[in-house]
């Protein structure tokens, strides 16, 4: 009866973790679409992902920005439906639709009532937009979120043509942002669209921390049976128990070590906060994790 006691108490948490990672997704999403809107699409530069493709058919149709990120977003999560994860195509789903309207409200505001002057100063413009875009993306992957756009390609990539997804990234945004050549013939457009594009990724790394990238945890704890139900039945993540002994108080204890990709290390910690906050953890980033759940050795 504790056992189930427990096992709701930590289910309530973790649903009010939902509602804030929901919070905190909306705020990056909003800044994404504010920096996209305002600074982006008046200067008219294309950046990778769906958000370039977007921009390119905007510039060259006036298709609404809004809804064709939302219509090639489902179009390529139906295509890949079965190469990704229920997860990630739930957040996926969650996050473009939001994303979907915020940038289809702020587009027309910002058309009618324009936050910058176009062509004024268009470097300083497209940093900024980069920087917002970056934080924004940073916020929305911290909390669990996903805006798809590339992501849904590198999933297909990496699954059928044994594509890392660092070199699956850099051929999609290229070719996006290279394609924007042949609308507008000018290999400026190229240098800006790069410019942006290394200017969202710096800043959503530095705000995200690798978050794509694995981590490993030793934890101790007295608690550490709940803290290990917990990681496996609702994170769903292995965990492996492994006895070792106290060199100062010579007591044995049981050691847990916990293999997750980055952008789950919230949910473990808050796991491990929630149970036991008196608990030791390490927090390792591993370079490369191969096997059941993670990549495949090449």
């Amino acid at each position: 009866m504790n056992k189930i006691s427990d096992l709701t108490h930590v289910h309530v948490k973790l649903k009010k973790q939902w509602f804030k990672d929901m919070f905190f997704i909306c705020l990056g999403i909003l800044s994404y679409a504010f920096g996209f809107t305002a600074f982006v699409l008046p200067e008219e530069v294309v950046m990778g992902g769906a958000s370039g493709i977007s921009a390119l058919l905007y510039y060259a149709f006036k298709f609404p920005p809004g809804i064709s990120i939302w219509v090639l977003n489902i179009t390529m999560l139906l295509i890949a439906m079965k190469a990704l994860s229920r997860q990630f195509t739930i957040r996926t789903i969650i996050g473009v639709s939001i994303l979907g309207v915020f940038v289809g409200v702020l587009q027309p505001i910002f058309q009618a009532f324009p936050v910058i002057t176009a062509g004024e100063d268009k470097f300083m413009h497209v940093l900024i937009g980069g920087t917002l875009c970056g934080a924004g993306l940073g916020l929305v992957y911290s909390h669990n979120g996903s805006t798809g756009g590339t992501d849904i390609i590198i999933a297909l990539l990496n699954k059928f043509f044994r594509m890392s997804f660092g070199r699956a990234m850099q051929l999609v945004d290229t070719c996006i942002i290279c394609s924007s050549y042949f609308l507008f013939h000018s290999a400026e457009t190229i240098v800006y669209g790069i410019a942006f594009t290394i200017t969202t990724s710096y800043v959503c790394d530095y705000v995200v921390n690798g978050s794509r990238q694995t981590m490993q945890f030793i934890i101790i704890s007295k608690e550490y049976e709940k803290i290990a139900d917990i990681i496996n039945n609702k994170i769903h993540r292995g965990v492996t128990v492994i006895p070792g002994k106290g060199w100062y108080s010579k007591h044995e204890v049981d050691i847990l070590i916990v293999l997750a990709r980055k952008y789950e290390s919230h949910d473990v910690l808050n796991t491990i906060k929630i149970i036991d906050p008196e608990a030791m953890v390490s927090q390792t980033l591993c370079h490369g994790v191969f096997g059941e759940g993670f990549d495949k050795m090449k």
